[in-house]
């Protein structure tokens, strides 16, 4: 079957995309010992690669050894022995398709429970009510903290480009560090870097060009953006619009589009405002409405599972379409799309009211089938989210254990 799908896709670098599907971002937490990538991941990008994909994307993989998402997070720094991501890239292109590394920092978005720093653009936490105490509360960066951030995005690059990788993708989305710069709730600086929109897209400006001037022309530099925050008074789609025009400029090969946060999780398609409650492609409406004036190509990502969705995503004028949890069910879904098959099966939902647990389990639920996968079993897309969540929390604190040794054993910290 002949589709725009299946399609190659030439980015400003110069890559070739082989078709128009990509494995979005899915933090694994999988982290082998040293907070490196290890047999489980490398076993599970192999068998994404070999199911269609024209790009595989990392999950976030964290530039600062003191900040990270969760305690089995890997970290790609100066200090980073750099064989196992080696092995990393080797795996992920193993099928023929070419494969990113998402690069984050956490911000204020970081457990209580963990080591290391808890920073943010200003002193203002995650409001989560009676769930915000899993948050640790943040302390406003200073002037040469931001600096050394953007050093250590520019470093992270570098190194995934000397590992193989053919290209990074700074994570600007989801609530994380410089999500919380560009948001009007979180920033509240009257400093350079807060107030106006220009000021409030300074950090994630300056990352973008340190990591252009680190890495070669032809290495890929994609940003994932949030098409809209979902919460009242927050980052919007006529700012995302504005931040989008910014980046064309810098060398910028491909924008995601994505949304929320952990305060209002759309991403799983349970914003907090109920404006994206849709089934499949939560964010469309929105990246209708920035495709037309973007001066860079775009990605939707965001509960697209079918064929005919993602047709109409491309139909919008979005370049590539972008999918998560349906590849951590269905690892070989764009093959069998290419010969008109689909998915198996879908995960079970979770129904839960309280947004917050409901978003935990979830991502607990897709973080297991990639754990299946990685042993070379079959996904189980009907095991119960709560069981699932149950499970997470004992491996999170048995890696939050081994995270803090290592931290204080290599880094010098508590």
């Amino acid at each position: 079957m002949t589709s725009e799908l299946f399609s190659p896709l030439s980015l400003r670098s110069g890559q070739v995309l082989r078709n128009r599907i990509a494995k979005a971002a899915m933090e694994e937490n999988m982290a082998a010992d040293g907070q490196l990538p290890g047999a489980e991941l490398l076993r599970l990008y192999r068998r994404w690669a070999g199911g269609g994909t024209g790009l595989l994307i990392t999950g976030n993989v964290m530039v600062h050894a003191e900040a990270l998402t969760g305690p089995a997070g890997v970290v790609l720094d100066e200090a980073a022995p750099l064989k196992p991501f080696i092995e990393w890239a080797k795996a992920g292109k193993a099928g023929g398709g070419a494969i990113w590394m998402q690069i984050n920092h956490p911000g204020r978005q970081i457990g209580s429970d963990m080591p290391g720093v808890v920073w943010g653009p200003s002193a203002v936490g995650v409001d989560l009510g009676k769930h915000s105490g899993r948050f640790g509360r943040p302390v406003a960066m200073t002037a040469r903290q931001i600096e050394e951030t953007v050093t250590r995005y520019a470093v992270t690059a570098q190194r995934a480009e000397q590992a193989g990788f053919d290209g990074v993708e700074v994570h600007a989305a989801h609530g994380y560090l410089l999500s919380q710069f560009l948001s009007p709730l979180v920033n509240k600086r009257t400093d350079q870097w807060g107030g106006s929109p220009e000021n409030r897209a300074r950090m994630l400006l300056d990352v973008v060009r340190a990591v252009r001037a680190a890495v070669s022309p032809s290495f890929a530099v994609a940003v994932k953006l949030n098409s809209a925050d979902f919460q009242r008074g927050g980052f919007d789609a006529d700012d995302a619009r504005q931040v989008i025009e910014m980046l064309a400029p810098l060398g910028v090969d491909l924008v995601e589009l994505s949304g929320g946060s952990y305060e209002s999780p759309a991403m799983s398609g349970r914003a907090a405002d109920a404006r994206t409650q849709a089934r499949e492609a939560y964010f469309l409406d929105l990246a209708k409405d920035l495709v037309g004036s973007s001066p860079v190509p775009l990605m939707l990502t965001g509960g697209i599972t079918r064929r005919e969705t993602a047709e109409r995503v491309l139909d919008s004028g979005v370049a590539v379409v972008g999918m998560g949890t349906a590849l951590a069910v269905t690892p070989d879904l764009p093959a069998r799309w290419r010969t008109g098959g689909g998915a198996e099966r879908q995960l079970r939902p979770v129904t839960w009211s309280d947004k917050a647990l409901a978003s935990a389990a979830s991502m607990a639920q897709v973080r297991h089938q990639m754990r299946r996968i990685a042993r070379g079993s079959r996904p189980t897309p009907g095991t119960h989210p709560a069981v699932a969540l149950i499970a997470e929390q004992r491996r999170q604190r048995r890696a939050l254990r081994r995270y803090r040794d290592w931290l204080g054993r290599t880094r010098g910290a508590a």
